[in-house]
C-alpha cells in the first residue's frame, strides 16, 4: 500500500484524517494524532492566508445579512484560531469543527448545530457550499443545497452526492446570489 500522503493527503480528498490512521499507526494512532496536532498547533497559522476571493465573497453575503456558518473537519479549536487569524470570525453565526458536535462530516449533526443559534432547519433554504465531494455529501445528508465552489472533482468523487450548483470561483457565486 503507498503511502496516504504519496498522492495527496487524505483531507485533500475530502476524507478524515482520523479514520485512516489506525491503519498507518495501529494501536499508536492516537500518539500520532497527538504529535500531529502539537506540531500543527505550533506552525498553523504562520503561513495561513485566505483564499482568493474568499474574503470578499464573505464580506459581501455578511452585508446581505446572509447567515454565514462554517462546518469543516478541522479540530473545531483549530479552525475557530484560523478564522480569527484571518479575520473571518465576525462575518461567521458559528464555526463548526471536528468533535464539536456528536458526529462530523459527512453526517448532518455538525449543519445542525452550526445552524442551531440562526433559528434555521436544515433545508432547501439553506446551501451548503463546499469544495469537496464529502462537502457535497454532507449537504445530501442534511437536507441542505449541496454548492460546489471550484472545479476540476470528477463525477466519481462526488459518489451519489452531486452539487445541484457549481460555480468556478467567489465572484460568480456573489453574482447569482445577487440575482436571487
Amino acid at each position: 500500500m503507498a503511502p496516504l500522503w504519496a498522492d495527496r493527503s487524505p483531507e485533500c480528498r475530502g476524507e478524515l484524517i482520523w479514520r485512516t490512521q489506525h491503519q498507518i499507526f495501529g494501536e499508536r494512532w492516537e500518539d500520532a494524532r497527538d504529535i500531529y496536532l502539537d506540531r500543527f498547533r505550533a506552525i498553523h497559522l504562520e503561513s495561513l492566508t485566505a483564499l482568493p476571493g474568499r474574503t470578499e465573497l464573505l464580506q459581501r453575503l455578511a452585508d446581505e445579512e446572509i447567515f454565514l456558518g462554517v462546518v469543516s473537519n478541522k479540530t473545531g479549536s483549530l479552525l475557530r484560531r484560523e478564522t480569527d487569524h484571518i479575520g473571518w470570525a465576525a462575518l461567521f453565526g458559528s464555526v463548526v469543527g471536528a468533535g464539536d458536535a456528536p458526529l462530523d462530516k459527512p453526517d448532518a449533526a455538525p449543519v445542525r448545530l452550526a445552524l442551531e443559534q440562526s433559528g434555521i432547519d436544515p433545508g432547501e433554504t439553506v446551501w451548503f457550499v463546499g469544495d469537496t465531494g464529502i462537502d457535497m455529501e454532507c449537504a445530501h445528508n442534511s437536507g441542505c443545497v449541496p454548492v460546489l465552489l471550484g472545479s476540476g472533482m470528477t463525477r466519481e468523487e462526488f459518489g451519489g452526492c452531486p452539487p445541484r450548483f457549481v460555480f468556478s470561483d467567489c465572484l460568480t457565486l456573489f453574482r447569482f446570489v445577487q440575482g436571487l
